[in-house]
């Protein structure tokens, strides 16, 4: 089993680390270990989800009609109703 040294940790951190583990009753090291394998589990998750990017690139382009824009631009323009609510004005 390989063993890790840390150094240069500022004592914040490690106080802050010590008292994780304490919560949790954990050594530091188990803690770290936890810690460790938690973030890598994630990692992998958020690595398998799509950005919002992503997504948007996925779908760009994927409008599929056989009218030209005109024609579409027409229906949209046809299917608009005046409203009478401020025809009387503010």
């Amino acid at each position: 089993m390989a063993n890790l040294q840390v150094k240069g940790m500022d004592d914040n951190l490690y106080g802050q680390l010590k008292n994780l583990a304490t919560a949790e009753n954990r050594s530091v090291s188990q803690e770290i270990i936890h810690l460790v394998k938690a973030y890598l589990a994630s990692r992998k998750t958020l690595q398998r989800t799509p950005t919002p990017g992503a997504i948007l690139l996925r779908l760009a382009g994927s409008w599929e009609d056989e009218r030209d824009a005109d024609e579409i631009i027409c229906e949209i323009k046809a299917a608009r109703k005046n409203s009478e609510r401020l025809s009387g004005g503010l």
